[in-house]
């Protein structure tokens, strides 16, 4: 039976942590990722103020083959990361798994959930992590029959329905605007950049759908 498994993580534990937490201005989300031959090629959206500094550097680094910007904003940009093989271990031995990240964001830690196709799935990857060194801690395990179907029409994750959820309960959408993103991200426990962009994404996903638009492909 599937499993998801929630779990968090050290950004000194794998590769792409490391890099990010040496750029406090930077945070990230995994998009999704694709094995191809022998390498990873995670998709990744990357936000803040300097995006340019942490692409100069993943561009210098011994461990990337290659880094492509596929769309860019403001303050925001979509990168296809290409690693040298076996540079990136953590997500190497989830895809190694056959398992499939669902959500991956960072913050003060990285958050995970990742669905495996069984139990065993599951304890292949710790035993993987264990061998390796990387150390997470095990937040949730669930069943997807105990996963309840949350957004399944927009196509929400459960963050940001709970984010737009909380958003529009609390009035965050109102003229005036009864909250500001500080006030909800400290009743989620989340980062402010981290709030904004699940509201963001999860807005965009319903509006798509309400408007009758097609999905870009980018959610």
């Amino acid at each position: 039976m599937t499993v998801i498994a929630e779990i968090s993580i050290r950004a000194d534990q794998f590769l792409l942590g490391q890099i990010i937490a040496e750029h406090p201005g930077v945070s990230v989300e995994l998009e999704r990722v694709i094995p191809t031959e022998k390498r990873i090629m995670p998709y990744i959206w990357g936000y803040g103020s300097n995006l340019s500094a942490f692409e100069a550097e993943m561009n210098e680094s011994e461990n990337v083959k290659s880094i492509a910007v596929l769309d860019e904003y403001d303050d925001r940009a979509l990168y296809k990361i290409e690693w040298e093989d076996p540079a990136e271990q953590l997500i190497t031995g989830i895809t190694g798994t056959d398992a499939t990240i669902l959500e991956a964001h960072s913050d003060d830690e990285w958050s995970f959930r990742i669905r495996f196709g069984d139990h065993s799935g599951l304890a292949a990857f710790n035993q993987y992590c264990a061998d390796r060194g990387i150390r997470f801690r095990l937040n949730r395990v669930s069943s997807l029959d105990d996963v309840p179907p949350i957004g399944d029409d927009y196509g929400l994750t459960e963050a940001q329905y709970e984010a737009l959820s909380l958003a529009v309960e609390r009035g965050y959408f109102k003229v005036p605007r009864k909250v500001e993103y500080e006030e909800l991200a400290d009743e989620l426990g989340v980062s402010v950049q981290a709030l904004s962009e699940r509201v963001r994404r999860g807005a965009d996903k319903v509006l798509e759908t309400a408007l009758g638009h097609p999905r870009s492909g980018n959610a």
